[in-house]
């Protein structure tokens, strides 16, 4: 059955986000006064997965390898434009005042960009009427009707992939080494916008550095987490002991 949508303008998807940028994104953001933070999230991966596991795989492809103690893992980093309230560059009649440079995750909303996770009226910021439409979003064989949103979530894709390993090297010349754990939360950084600016400029400029073996602290809230760490020989540490400015624990699920 195909999936029905148009948007009716109502702006709630342009309020109080945390919008997935890519490196150029970033800096643009950055040059137009936004902040970005930096999210990062750790996946346990002792062993190559499974052939057929295509999940896994397409973590696999957006993360770059690294270490928490003895423990392998694979670290998920996303650059996100943050903003509290209307974004800032929502015009008073709800149009886009950047429509033509606007970033590709705004060109993809409501789609998913992930291939395995299905586009659930219920979780999204549109109102009823929007998924009561004409217009069709996803044909009845999966894809996506309208070509600006299939090339976007395309687009989206690539870039988690390609960019893996520079978010390596971006958190290495910034001195971030902490992530949550896939599923349960992610560490928000925020290096400021002076910093990350600077660093991002840098890093636009070819170079052949190569990101060194980084070891890495898993940050988690809850208590069987830390002895599951523990246990792995994981590098360990409490939400509530995080200290100082600049970073903050957000959490998908409740404590134990």
């Amino acid at each position: 059955m195909p999936l029905h949508f148009s948007c009716t303008m109502c702006g709630r998807c342009c309020h109080g986000l945390r919008l997935p940028l890519s490196l150029d994104e970033a800096r643009r953001w950055l040059d137009d006064g936004g902040e970005v933070e930096v999210f990062c999230e750790a996946v346990p991966w002792p062993e190559e997965p499974a052939a057929d596991n295509g999940p896994a795989w397409h973590k696999r492809k957006r993360s770059f390898l690294a270490r928490s103690g003895q423990l392998p893992v694979r670290v998920v980093v996303t650059l996100v434009a943050s903003f509290d309230g209307a974004c800032p560059n929502l015009r008073a009649d709800m149009g886009c005042g950047i429509y033509e440079r606007r970033p590709t995750a705004c060109r993809v909303y409501p789609a998913e960009v992930n291939p395995f996770i299905d586009v659930d009226p219920a979780l999204k910021l549109c109102p009823p009427e929007a998924w009561q439409t004409p217009e069709v979003l996803r044909a009845d064989d999966g894809s996506w009707a309208d070509p600006v949103v299939a090339a976007a979530v395309v687009r989206r894709r690539e870039d988690d992939y390609v960019e893996a390993d520079a978010k390596h090297e971006l958190c290495n010349l910034l001195g971030i080494h902490e992530a949550g754990l896939a599923n349960e939360g992610m560490l928000a950084h925020t290096p400021g916008r002076e910093r990350m600016r600077e660093v991002l400029q840098a890093m636009a400029v070819p170079s052949n550095y190569a990101a060194p073996e980084s070891d890495w602290i898993l940050v988690s809230h809850r208590l069987r987490t830390m002895w599951l760490l523990e246990s792995a020989g994981a590098r360990g540490l409490q939400a509530a002991d995080l200290e100082g400015a600049g970073r903050r624990f957000v959490s998908f699920v409740g404590d134990e």
